[in-house]
């Protein structure tokens, strides 16, 4: 009877710690992962942070209208490994950002995969997983 409990209580842990690491969600739910858009404009907000960082920008149509975007990258763990830190953008930096367009237009939203500052030639390429 004992050895039945510690075998149930092994078999119990190891499906409570698949299920959770199975749980990261999809970008494909969010994003158009087969897409690629480009925006330019001024960041308003970084926020350097794990699991996933964001960078807020305000980006001018052809109209001169003002638009914020979000963007979500990868988390402070993953860019300190590409020696981002939560100083490397501050605001009013102007970038020029590609990624997946979010799913919903109207959110403007992208999952960067290339940032470029113009200003001084900073750039940073990859994939947040």
């Amino acid at each position: 009877m004992k050895r039945m409990s510690i075998v149930l209580m092994v078999v119990i842990s190891v499906l409570a710690t698949a299920s959770s690491a199975y749980a990261h969600h999809s970008f494909a739910a969010t994003y158009f992962v087969d897409q690629e858009v480009t925006v330019k404009g001024t960041i308003t907000q970084f926020m350097y942070r794990n699991p996933h960082s964001f960078v807020k920008i305000d980006v001018k149509d052809d109209k001169g209208q003002v638009t914020s975007w979000y963007l979500e990258w990868g988390g402070g763990a993953q860019l300190a490994q590409d020696h981002v830190t939560a100083t490397t953008l501050k605001p009013g930096d102007v970038l020029i950002v590609s990624g997946n367009p979010g799913r919903d237009a109207s959110e403007r939203r992208i999952r960067v995969h290339k940032i470029e500052r113009p200003a001084d030639g900073w750039k940073w390429e990859g994939v947040i997983i």
